[in-house]
């Protein structure tokens, strides 16, 4: 069934990490296409929104602009919205504590829904290679990038040939049994703190593996939840009627084409400053319609 701009599904919470704005492998077309056939009561973006890490590369698309745009309209129009920090945006941890209007900036979310207790993080304080090695990290963040690159090529490529994508990164870690059982140390790491603090809920990003399962220990049983990416699983997480769910992008679903803007060759080739320059006035505009409302 394609999905229209009039027919938006209602969600009480939405959840998406893992969007990595500012790099080469960033599907923000089909992000956008997704945050707007959706209405959501409250939003957690949780970590890696904007990839600080690699945005010295002065690579900012008119679809990367019009998340963050999409993300201020929200919040100007008093949907609730908390930016969890994750570690490609780590430089906002400064600010945790920050609100304007609806927006909160956070390093975790403590919530109930429906009498259930829930903990949300991004889950990058389980890295121990991120907090003993950051330059390795980056580094491997950088090679991750040039891979989506040479993904992307793949794909174009197979698609003329008339087969289907394929995604070298998920292969790559799925053939790497380091890899599988980083993932698997992970989710039970998680569970096992949520169990012990009697969270009902848990909600991470940070691996780019969605999912959504119960974990029983010895000493309890959680529901584990992780909203995957935007680069490749292009995954969310929806919570409506008292029910979790993992949605799933297809693009066969939409029939909705990017708008174009006058400006969108001057975006890409935009330096860092007027970047930031403009999204401080998306911002300014956005408080001002707040202080109006309230």
């Amino acid at each position: 069934m394609n999905t229209s701009k009039n027919k938006k599904r209602k969600i009480d919470l939405l959840v998406i990490s893992d969007v990595h704005l500012g790099t080469y492998g960033c599907q923000s077309k089909a992000l956008l296409n997704y945050l707007d056939s959706i209405k959501p009561k409250a939003v957690v973006l949780n970590g890696d929104i904007i990839d600080m890490w690699q945005f010295s590369k002065r690579y900012w698309p008119k679809s990367h602009m019009k998340v963050i745009q999409k993300i201020i309209k929200w919040v100007s129009q008093g949907v609730k919205v908390h930016y969890i920090t994750g570690n490609h945006d780590e430089l906002l941890r400064k600010f945790a504590g920050f609100k304007m209007g609806t927006l909160h900036i956070e390093n975790k979310l403590i919530i109930e829904l429906d009498g259930k207790k829930t903990w949300i993080f991004h889950g990058d304080v389980f890295d121990v290679t991120m907090k003993h090695s950051k330059w390795l990290t980056k580094l491997g963040s950088h090679g991750y990038d040039l891979l989506i690159i040479i993904n992307a090529l793949c794909n174009w490529v197979s698609e003329k040939m008339g087969k289907g994508k394929i995604s070298l990164s998920k292969n790559i870690k799925n053939s790497v049994k380091q890899a599988v059982k980083f993932i698997n140390d992970f989710e039970v790491i998680t569970a096992e703190i949520a169990i012990a603090n009697g969270y009902d809920y848990v909600l991470c990003g940070h691996i780019h593996q969605p999912e959504m399962k119960t974990i029983t220990t010895e000493k309890g049983s959680v529901q584990y939840l992780n909203s995957g990416d935007w680069i490749e699983n292009l995954t969310a997480l929806e919570y409506a009627d008292g029910t979790w769910s993992l949605y799933k992008y297809n693009e066969a679903d939409f029939d909705i084409e990017l708008e174009e803007t006058e400006d969108a060759d001057d975006l890409v080739m935009m330096s860092n400053d007027k970047i930031f320059d403009k999204m401080l006035n998306d911002f300014m505009s956005a408080s001002t319609v707040l202080k109006k409302v309230s």
